[in-house]
């Protein structure tokens, strides 16, 4: 049985600094979002593929404690990214992280997927960590919604295991007449589609 004192140091933030692709960031987490103590290996292949110019408008679709966000938002200083996620700790998280890291172009707002975005917004860059267990009902209108929301010539980025890979080929020709598999890693895939 756990005493007080352990329970007590488990409701504690988890606090670390980690370098993506460059950008050295901070972060605080919990436990109870994906990955806390530490930037997952799917993450890493991802933001380390991300092309973001610095007048890029960005969104990180299921931001968690928001390190895919605040590397995209660090690379774009002249663009805002929004950032968004179903769980509220994470969304909080997120803006408490944007706030360490003096990054003012960045928010999290709560939203399952595109549900609660502002249908005006427009992006150059959607980037993904998505998690398999979302079912492919929800990944179908995950990438029907990003191919609506990219601006002309945006970039979708997805970061998916490696046994959604073929899936994410034949729904990313279908929707956007295009895809591109930029890395495979053990586990990971990170594809690119570009909304022509």
């Amino acid at each position: 049985m756990l005493t007080k004192e352990k329970l007590d140091k488990l409701r504690k933030d988890i606090v670390f600094t980690e370098e993506l692709s460059g950008e050295r960031l901070q972060f605080h987490s919990t436990w109870g979002i994906f990955s806390p103590r530490e930037i997952d290996e799917g993450t890493r292949l991802l933001v380390d593929r991300l092309r973001i110019a610095p007048t890029d408008d960005c969104l990180d679709l299921g931001c968690g404690y928001g390190p895919i966000g605040l590397y995209m938002a660090r690379r774009a200083p002249q663009g805002q990214t929004l950032m968004v996620d179903k769980d509220f700790m994470a969304v909080n998280y997120s803006n408490d992280n944007a706030e360490r890291n003096r990054l003012t172009n960045a928010k999290a707002i709560l939203s399952n997927a595109f549900d609660h975005i502002d249908s005006s917004l427009r992006f150059n860059v959607i980037a993904s960590n998505i998690p398999a267990k979302v079912g492919k009902e929800m990944l179908s209108l995950i990438l029907h919604d990003a191919r609506q929301r990219l601006k002309p010539g945006g970039k979708l980025y997805v970061v998916t295991i490696n046994g959604l890979r073929q899936y994410m080929k034949r729904n990313l020709n279908e929707i956007f007449g295009n895809y591109e598999k930029l890395k495979q890693g053990k586990s990971y895939t990170v594809a690119l589609a570009v909304n022509k």
